[in-house]
């Protein structure tokens, strides 16, 4: 389902306040196909700022039209939708396929595995449509995996946005806090250093 953005969007979940990509980790995204070695990263941006491309893209090799995006995020998210702006004469990406919190995976991997979702997309030239997921599925997403496996007939897929819309924890990634709330102190749960063998450690 697609959201066509016939409506004021700050009515609706679609304002510029639900996009992820301050949330993205943007020095680890990487694409496998890509011409330009790291030009993946170029298509990751505000959502106000989705259509002014710069000339920079993302775009496969010449006569292979598949690609495969990894993105990293800095936080678990929740993501309700997708939105992708690809090129024009047939080099828009025509099919989108998802994988959620996998890393490593190669086209092999992405051709065989079962997705998490997958979109029939229509050319997006203009960036006012958006791909909803199926939340309940897209639910504490550290990474995801997008397979775009083919175009819509040109030699090449060209891509100029990747946009995700949803929340984002407070909690970062890596970092693990433990709160301990005390009525009453219990004396033999508070053992030296010498016998626990470490310490407290206070989490601002």
């Amino acid at each position: 389902m697609a959201c066509t953005h016939d409506h004021s969007c700050e009515d609706h979940d679609c304002s510029s306040n639900w996009s992820l990509y301050k949330h993205i980790d943007l020095a680890k995204v990487t694409a496998l196909n890509e011409a330009n070695p790291g030009s993946v990263k170029s298509v990751f941006k505000a959502w106000e700022e989705r259509l002014n491309s710069s000339g920079e893209r993302l775009e496969s090799n010449e006569g292979d039209p598949e690609l495969l995006v990894y993105i990293p995020f800095t936080s678990d998210v929740k993501i309700k939708s997708i939105s992708v702006v690809g090129g024009a004469d047939g080099t828009s990406p025509s099919k989108l396929r998802v994988f959620i919190n996998r890393e490593g995976i190669d086209f092999s991997d992405a051709q065989s595995m079962q997705p998490v979702q997958e979109w029939e997309l229509v050319e997006n030239l203009q960036g006012v449509l958006e791909y909803q997921t199926r939340y309940s599925k897209f639910q504490s997403v550290a990474n995801i995996t997008l397979h775009f496996p083919e175009s819509f007939g040109g030699d090449t897929t060209q891509i100029h946005y990747i946009g995700f819309k949803g929340e984002a924890t407070r909690l970062k990634r890596d970092v693990v806090a433990t709160i301990v709330y005390e009525i009453t102190p219990n004396p033999s749960d508070h053992k030296t250093r010498a016998e626990t063998g470490g310490g407290l450690s206070h989490v601002e």
